[in-house]
């Protein structure tokens, strides 16, 4: 069921974009949260506000569990996220190198790629969806990329992405290697959001620099768990907060 849905926030309408939501019992039970926006990532959680909507929105959907030391609400960290490092040496000049997770090979990326350009790439792959992976640091081939997986391969061990140089250009030996940081599984956080406490009902508008805002928590009800902006797989949950009531579809 696709529920789209005309909302106005502090006299700004968006839309609330809802395919992960399975059944709209539960949706007049929300409860009025607080968000700790310096908790969420840009791309990830939230996309940043145009010129002609200048306030960022948060995604309608977001698995939620709640900062025991301050009582606001954050990104759910239930299961440890695999993380995994892609470094570039040999000081490359031109050329691309790939990626190859879970027997599919990424098209090239640049020997100088952006964090984004490495995350474009790896969802670009039909067993990578767009919230399946979160890519920081970068650019190359200075610094490395840090690939960090979420949504359906949250909380799991990862096998250990694969890399090709051989497209590189220039410098001496070019070479891109990955490390795996850390091992997905168990649990991802101690500061309470590693309690699953539900979803984020709405869309929530909040302006750039902010960092709380309101929302509605959806605790009772039915979800895809796959179409959830940030796809979840509902067997890694093994604590949820009292009153949760959440069914999985």
């Amino acid at each position: 069921m696709n529920d789209f849905q005309p909302m106005t926030v502090l006299q700004e309408e968006a839309t609330a974009d809802r395919p992960w939501l399975a059944s709209l019992v539960g949706t007049n039970d929300t409860n009025t949260i607080a968000l700790d926006l310096t908790k969420f990532v840009e791309g990830v959680h939230y996309e940043r506000g145009t010129f002609g909507q200048p306030r960022n929105v948060l995604k309608s959907g977001l698995p939620l569990g709640k900062v025991t030391a301050s009582g606001l609400y954050a990104p759910y960290a239930g299961p440890t996220s695999e993380v995994q490092t892609v470094t570039v040496t040999g000081s490359p000049t031109g050329g691309t190198y790939t990626l190859t997770f879970s027997g599919q090979t990424t098209a090239g990326i640049p020997y100088n790629a952006t964090a984004a350009q490495v995350k474009t790439a790896l969802e670009a792959l039909s067993n990578i969806n767009p919230g399946d992976v979160a890519v920081t640091g970068g650019p190359h081939p200075a610094t490395p990329v840090v690939v960090t997986f979420t949504g359906q391969y949250m909380g799991d061990d990862q096998a250990q992405m694969t890399a090709s140089a051989t497209n590189l250009t220039g410098g001496t030996s070019p070479a891109v290697t990955v490390t795996t940081t850390t091992a997905g599984g168990g649990a991802g956080a101690s500061d309470g959001t590693q309690v699953f406490a539900g979803f984020l009902a709405t869309e929530s508008l909040f302006a750039p620099g902010s960092t709380k805002t309101s929302g509605a928590l959806l605790w009772f009800g039915e979800v895809f768990a796959a179409k959830c902006p940030i796809p979840l797989d509902p067997t890694d949950i093994t604590d949820t907060a009292p009153g949760v009531n959440i069914h999985f579809r």
